[in-house]
This record gives C-alpha cells, sequence and structure tokens, in this order.
C-alpha cells in the first residue's frame, strides 16, 4: 500500500509507527527498541478498544511508514482510515502474538524486518 517512503523529516530520518493489537507488547517493543534509532521517531498503538494506546487518524498522519504486525491489523486500519492510509508505506510483517514485550526472539525479528525496509542497522 502506498507509493513512496513517505515525506520524510528532510534528512532520511522519518516518522514510523508499529501496530499491534493492544500495544502492551509486540508494538510496544519495537518503539522501545527504535525510538531515537538514526534519528527516526518510533510511536506504537494497537487496533484494539482496550488498547494502551489506540491508533488515530492523527498518528496515521503523522507516520511515514506504518508497520503492522499481522494481516488482521493493516485490514482494520484499512476499514477505518482508508483516506488517512492514502500514499503511506505500509509494511505487514506477520509476526503472531506468541511474544513478551522485549522478548528476544521479537527483537530479533523485528530487526530484520527495519533493517530490510529501512537499511540501517540498530545501534
Amino acid at each position: 500500500m502506498g507509493v513512496g517512503w513517505g515525506r520524510g523529516l528532510g534528512d532520511g530520518r522519518m516518522n514510523l509507527m508499529f501496530v499491534c493489537s493492544q500495544n502492551k507488547r509486540r508494538s510496544l517493543t519495537a518503539e522501545t527498541m527504535f525510538d531515537g534509532v538514526n534519528g527516526h521517531r518510533v510511536r506504537s498503538a494497537g487496533t484494539e478498544k482496550n488498547a494502551r494506546i489506540k491508533v488515530t487518524a492523527g498518528l496515521i498522519g503523522w507516520a511515514d511508514v506504518i508497520f503492522c504486525f499481522e494481516k488482521k491489523h493493516l485490514r482494520r486500519l484499512q476499514e477505518r482510515y482508508a483516506q488517512e492510509l492514502s500514499g503511506k508505506r505500509v509494511i505487514t510483517m506477520n509476526v503472531p502474538d506468541e511474544y513478551e514485550y522485549m522478548d528476544e526472539e521479537l527483537q530479533e525479528i523485528l530487526r530484520g524486518y527495519v533493517e530490510e525496509y529501512l537499511g540501517y542497522r540498530e545501534g
């Protein structure tokens, strides 16, 4: 979905958003890991009503690149925020909800996706 990588911050830095269901484990891990790395700004949110931080149109508008953990998260975003998603780069990672916050395996998976799509290494 989307055509390019978004507007960025003019110097290669981007606003990244990670979306899962409840914003308590997977997306929060990604935010903790990547916020500030190479100057990128990172936020996370969930699609469920009981999410720690819920996805909003404003958050989608803020993001240059959106990483969804599962296809259902992308579907929910498309159903609720089709207009806001127009032109956005959205990546579905297909990472199931079976990890705890900051789980080592989850961190390795996330590093692989972020490195692949953004072309940099953490640290």
